[in-house]
């Protein structure tokens, strides 16, 4: 893991960290929100980006529902459909985050993770969960990734998603953005 480091007569405590210990924070914030009942909201989701030269990373988190309509293991064919199609648009990441060209990426990693649908490992107490989430870590190798200047993000596509928030940490330091249908442009200027 490449880690980030100003010149030493410059270097903060928080750069000399870098952006994996950046990105940690970012995950256990977004796991706090969680664990306190704000992140689980129908229509919304959340997406951490975490860019570092040569890699791109995303994670994103969601109710089941804003994806196939329902918040449980699927109970008939019609649902496994479903499900079976959101895993596999899920899975196409490469399509679904459309990183600016001048960063030369490429995808390398999916993995998608939800008790209810039996994908990652397995929580037997969230497995029977009413409200089930799914969890999606993405990784992209690139030539450069600081060269990205927007991401063009194709979660929209599930209709059932109303706004996306996101939070992105880069060496030019930490930002947030809102994400909603009509505006699905994430641009990584700050």
């Amino acid at each position: 893991m490449l880690v980030f480091q100003a010149p030493r007569r410059t270097a903060s405590p928080a750069r000399a960290v870098g952006l994996p210990a950046l990105f940690c924070a970012l995950a256990i914030a977004a796991t706090s929100a969680h664990a306190a009942g704000k992140a689980h909201a129908h229509g919304d989701a959340r997406l951490d980006v975490a860019i570092e030269p040569q890699r791109l990373s995303l994670q994103f988190s969601s109710p089941l529902d804003n994806l196939v309509g329902f918040e449980r293991a699927p109970r008939n064919d019609k649902e496994r459909q479903q499900v079976d199609a959101a895993v596999a648009r899920l899975n196409a990441a490469d399509t679904m985050f459309r990183i600016d060209a001048a960063a030369q990426c490429k995808l390398a990693k999916v993995e998608l993770a939800s008790a209810a649908l039996k994908l990652g490992p397995v929580d037997p107490a969230q497995a029977k969960s009413d409200h089930a989430d799914i969890d999606a870590s993405y990784e992209f190798s690139c030539t450069d990734a600081t060269k990205a200047r927007h991401i063009d993000i194709g979660l929209f596509e599930f209709k059932r998603l109303h706004r996306l928030d996101v939070q992105v940490a880069a060496s030019t330091g930490q930002f947030k953005r809102a994400l909603k249908p009509s505006a699905t442009r994430l641009s990584l200027a700050r």
